[in-house]
């Protein structure tokens, strides 16, 4: 599908997209209020599993943006969602912070350092050598290693910083077993998000500003693709890549719909 007047759904990516730097992209705002107007569901992704939906509905507000918890799907609840899927009521491990440990409680794991079925690598910024020797150990015993993202660095003030990518590749260089990757750019997060919304692929949407994580991810999952020029890609970067979004737009405001002016004629 590459026609944008047959999307019914819309995920769309949060950092680069509808924020940047903690300060709305203009038009995000109306276009978020579009959808609510036209009764189009719509789900935010993040590939941070740091926080909760609720805390990132609280910085959105934060910012300007009115996004509901409910509307918010992050590679935290993508996990925990696969994971109940395939052990129901199962036991991890877990390395991370609140967004990944409140998703399995909730999806009804058990946390344990003994024998759990799953050793889940999140994103953290207190990564501790104690409890990555545990998930080496843990992992080399039996359990399951999952990644909730493959991102290898993060930003911060001072500069990059080293993400859940570079821990996993860590864990996986010690116990010679590589990670089961759940989030961006596997399109299983959008599947998982598409089925929150009872969104179809052939009238679903995707909007990012990375053309390795949220485009060929929307690709694969067979979606209508757009890349917005304002967080990672540019131009240029386009051209690196073998395949192509269905659109490129300056921002979120080129998705703005006006109403037609009626002429007095």
């Amino acid at each position: 599908m590459t026609d944008r007047s047959e999307v019914d759904s819309w995920l769309t990516d949060m950092d680069g997209v509808l924020v940047h730097e903690n300060h709305p992209v203009p038009g995000a705002a109306e276009l978020l209020q579009q959808w609510r107007d036209q009764g189009k569901p719509y789900l935010v992704l993040t590939n941070n599993s740091i926080f909760t939906p609720r805390d990132l509905s609280a910085r959105l507000k934060s910012s300007g943006l009115m996004v509901p918890e409910e509307s918010i799907w992050t590679s935290a609840l993508a996990t925990a969602d696969f994971l109940a899927a395939q052990i129901p009521g199962g036991s991890a491990f877990v390395i991370g912070e609140a967004g990944m440990t409140t998703a399995l409680h909730e999806a009804g794991f058990v946390m344990t350092e003994s024998a759990p079925d799953y050793v889940v690598i999140g994103e953290t910024r207190n990564y501790s050598f104690e409890a990555i020797t545990k998930a080496i150990r843990l992992i080399v015993d039996g359990s399951r290693f999952i990644v909730t993202n493959p991102d290898a660095t993060g930003p911060s003030a001072d500069g990059p910083m080293p993400a859940t990518g570079a821990v996993a590749a860590l864990i996986s260089k010690a116990t010679g077993k590589e990670p089961y990757v759940v989030g961006k750019p596997n399109p299983m997060m959008f599947r998982s998000a598409m089925n929150k919304i009872g969104a179809h692929s052939e009238s679903t949407g995707m909007i990012g500003d990375r053309m390795d994580t949220d485009i060929v991810a929307g690709i694969e999952a067979g979606l209508h693709t757009v890349l917005v020029l304002t967080g990672i890609s540019d131009r240029a970067e386009i051209e690196r890549y073998p395949f192509r979004p269905d659109e490129v737009l300056n921002s979120v405001a080129d998705l703005l719909e006006t109403e037609p002016v009626e002429s007095d004629l």
